[in-house]
């Protein structure tokens, strides 16, 4: 007949005296309590491991800071770990060490683990340095440290409210969007379940969006007047007109190299870790941005770049902001930005009856429809050739065509 254990009492335990010899009081289905010679008192279960079948022992803690009521609470939870099949000091072992990784995982190191991996890809180190900057600026300050586990949407908003109170809606949006990317990696390795800065944009206003200011075409002798008879240095009326013939963004015009430009073929060659959307860009050559190309070869042919600095270090290009700061020297601020030049040119290529696909081409753009991008990767060189050479003619043409309004009838 199997022996009937008295389940135990808070006064049992309470009285309990030590004695010579350490014993053991005993509450049922493994559970006792081992009263030591010395006095302390400490809850024990017994159990067979469920793998190995030895006999195995765990401690709950001391009485009276486990209670009774508690150590069979933690008994029954052993119990049920055992009719699956888990030992309960390894699911104990587990359970610390998910803790630990959770503390661990905040949100900074989360972030830095997939800047890493952003890192890995075709952005611009300029980029990349920017992205980082404004994760550091506005959000690590105030959620860094926080378990990546633990952060809920209203801490996200919390951490970007003093950038809305400047009005900065578009930081705003940028920074919503570096966030997401983060919180998305850390579902993807399995650190959430799901993402809760997911609809975090939801809670500023969208921010207005502003065209960068741009001349018609038919403004544009305008502009090349104002430019006859302004003070410019002979390198920053190459770049801006290199920039203006060749269609390109500022950071592409000023880091030109030398190395990139084939005169064999009349083309210049940005490769792609120069280029905004990651992909080599041919630019056919018109006449007048090879005459660009014959000033500046006895100024900056010896270097590097086809417009160095004028100010020491000279192995470095132009500042990307010298065409604008001309352009508002000679008082076309607020009406006109360098970048607005391939506006003019897109203008004027679409209003004179060009294809829009060789246009797209010549800017660069990246067709937004996927299916559409995937079959469409011709360049239109051909085309570009002969369309190169009318926009630089349009603006030579422009250069004499200046009439001010004084002197229209």
């Amino acid at each position: 007949m199997p022996r009937i254990t008295t389940p135990l009492t808070d006064t049992k335990i309470r009285t309990a005296k030590p004695l010579e010899k350490d014993y053991t009081l005993s509450d049922g289905n493994g559970l006792y309590l081992l009263v030591k010679s010395i006095g302390t008192k400490i809850w024990r279960f017994n159990y067979y491991h469920p793998t190995s079948k030895v006999r195995t022992l765990v401690s709950f803690g001391s009485y009276p800071e486990i209670s009774l009521a508690d150590a069979r609470l933690k008994r029954d939870e052993a119990r049920q770990l055992l009719a699956k099949g888990i030992d309960p000091q390894q699911y104990k072992k587990d359970q610390l060490k998910l803790l630990r990784d959770e503390q661990n995982n905040t949100f900074e190191k989360v972030a830095t683990d997939w800047f890493k991996l952003k890192s890995s890809s075709n952005l611009k180190a300029d980029t990349l340095k920017d992205i980082w900057r404004s994760l550091e600026l506005h959000v690590l300050p105030y959620i860094g440290s926080i378990a990546i586990t633990e952060i809920k949407a209203r801490d996200f908003i919390n951490a970007l409210e003093p950038i809305k109170q400047q009005g900065k809606l578009e930081s705003i949006r940028r920074i919503c969007q570096r966030i997401n990317e983060v919180m998305y990696y850390a579902v993807n390795v399995g650190l959430i379940d799901a993402n809760p800065a997911s609809k975090i944009t939801a809670a500023f206003a969208n921010p207005v969006v502003k065209n960068m200011p741009a001349l018609r075409p038919e403004q544009l002798p305008e502009l090349l007047s104002a430019l006859s008879t302004a003070n410019i240095e002979k390198q920053t009326w190459c770049l801006l007109f290199w920039q203006l013939y060749t269609m390109t963004r500022p950071t592409e015009a000023t880091g030109t190299k030398w190395c990139e430009i084939d005169l064999n073929n009349n083309c210049w060659i940005i490769p792609a870790e120069r280029m905004k959307m990651g992909r080599e860009h041919i630019i056919p050559l018109s006449s007048q941005a090879i005459d660009i190309l014959q000033i500046m070869k006895p100024i900056s042919g010896h270097r590097e770049y086809v417009f160095p600095s004028m100010k020491s270090p000279h192995n470095k290009p132009m500042n990307s902001q010298t065409v604008n700061a001309v352009i508002k020297r000679i008082g076309f601020a607020g009406r006109l930005v360098a970048h607005g030049f391939r506006s003019i040119a897109s203008t004027a290529l679409n209003e004179n009856g060009f294809p829009p696909d060789v246009i797209e081409a010549a800017l660069a753009h990246v067709d937004k429809n996927e299916v559409r991008r995937a079959y469409n990767r011709a360049v239109y060189l051909e085309q570009r050739i002969e369309m190169m050479q009318w926009w630089g003619n349009f603006v030579e043409q422009s250069k004499s065509s200046y009439k001010p309004l004084s002197m229209v009838v």
